[in-house]
């Protein structure tokens, strides 16, 4: 497969093709973008050097074997943050001993579970925004 050269980091076009830019407004390809320029060099390739087909297979099937990769990553960090959610609501209720932002153990019952985009903080007595990490025991 011919080479493809980055213009910007979302332009996209293929070497030694003229007109035909691919863009792509997140900055990630995906696997339609991927076979648009598949297909653009193979409209523009030379007849008399023709590309290897087998070639173009193999990095589609590891394009797909990336793109699978990626979906499981993502469906392991959101099952992280469910487990880490059911857990925190867990702790309702209950005494837990934690460290607090000087290193400084500290006990008291869990009255809040906040959700924020860092993860459940807790409310442990009058102190809130503990993470789920500082907690040392529970009971």
């Amino acid at each position: 497969m011919a080479n493809v050269t980055s213009t910007t980091g979302t332009q996209l076009t293929p070497t030694g093709t003229t007109g035909t830019t691919f863009t792509n407004p997140s900055d990630n390809l995906g696997e339609n973008d991927f076979l648009k320029l598949m297909m653009d060099q193979l409209k523009n390739q030379d007849p008399l050097n023709p590309s290897d087909p087998t070639q173009y297979m193999a990095e589609l099937a590891n394009f797909s074997s990336l793109e699978q990769q990626t979906q499981i990553a993502q469906s392991t960090a959101s099952a992280a943050t469910q487990q880490a959610s059911t857990s925190a609501l867990g702790l309702l209720g209950h005494t837990v001993s934690y460290k607090d932002a000087s290193g400084v153990t500290q006990t008291g019952t869990v009255s809040k579970v906040d959700f924020t985009s860092s993860g459940p903080a807790l409310t442990i007595g009058t102190t809130s925004g503990i993470s789920l990490g500082s907690i040392l025991e529970a009971s």
